[in-house]
């Protein structure tokens, strides 16, 4: 009886993973597929972020560059809106998507958005949880009968990372929402252009659901765990 607890957590655990592997793969074919369409204007990345910014009245920012793929994030610390090196040279519907999409997270920042603000505060506790978290949910495990409070304080620790997770998803959306109402209200697109980076910012923000869905798997898995120790 106690195997079937597991085995289910197992077949979940498996699901989940299948689930990421497909929305990241076509989220990069997507990505590869958009960033081959040469943007009609010939802007570039980092013209449209400077573009936005501008439009919305946001100074203090800087666009800058930096290494690798799909690496592009906003920074409240040092209000910077940091674009891949595809994304900062590219002049196409996926480079524009991406770039319009961080700054959204800018204007949320300047606009004081009530999710992107508890996020923010939730981040340097998360930071710290994350460290330590498995190990807490390690050992909690191994003395769950005989110390079952120790799996319990993982299972709150965890409880936050989840939360996280779940915060992020309103923020993500809402950033992609303000970066497609501006593209498209500007004319910075066509309407194919538009049709591109839309689905482009869909894929993306289906990463996020995929792992909040198990975040809160796993979150679950730990919780029928403590209930059902042996008391």
């Amino acid at each position: 009886m106690e195997s079937n607890p597991m085995m289910g957590a197992y077949v979940v655990a498996l699901l989940i993973m299948l689930a990421s592997w497909l929305v990241s793969n076509q989220l990069r074919s997507r990505f590869a597929k958009y960033s081959r369409t040469p943007l009609r204007n010939g802007m570039s990345g980092r013209e449209v972020a400077e573009r936005m910014l501008q439009d919305h009245k946001i100074t203090g920012v800087r666009v800058v560059s930096v290494p690798g793929q799909l690496t592009d994030h906003y920074n409240p610390a040092n209000r910077t809106v940091n674009l891949s090196e595809p994304v900062f040279n590219g002049r196409n519907a996926a480079a524009v998507a991406v770039a319009a999409h961080e700054c959204g997270h800018a204007v949320q920042h300047a606009t004081a958005y009530s999710w992107l603000t508890m996020r923010s505060k939730l981040v340097p506790v998360v930071s710290v949880t994350s460290q330590w978290v498995q190990w807490v949910l390690l050992g909690g495990i191994l003395v769950v009968n005989q110390f079952p409070g120790v799996l319990l304080f993982g299972i709150v620790l965890f409880g936050l990372t989840t939360l996280f997770s779940f915060v992020t998803l309103p923020v993500e959306y809402d950033a992609s929402n303000r970066a497609l109402a501006w593209i498209k209200g500007n004319g910075i697109v066509t309407q194919s252009e538009y049709a591109m980076s839309a689905d482009a910012l869909k894929w993306a923000a289906r990463t996020y659901v995929v792992a909040a869905i198990g975040s809160l798997g796993t979150l679950l898995y730990y919780v029928m765990m403590y209930m059902g120790r042996r008391r």
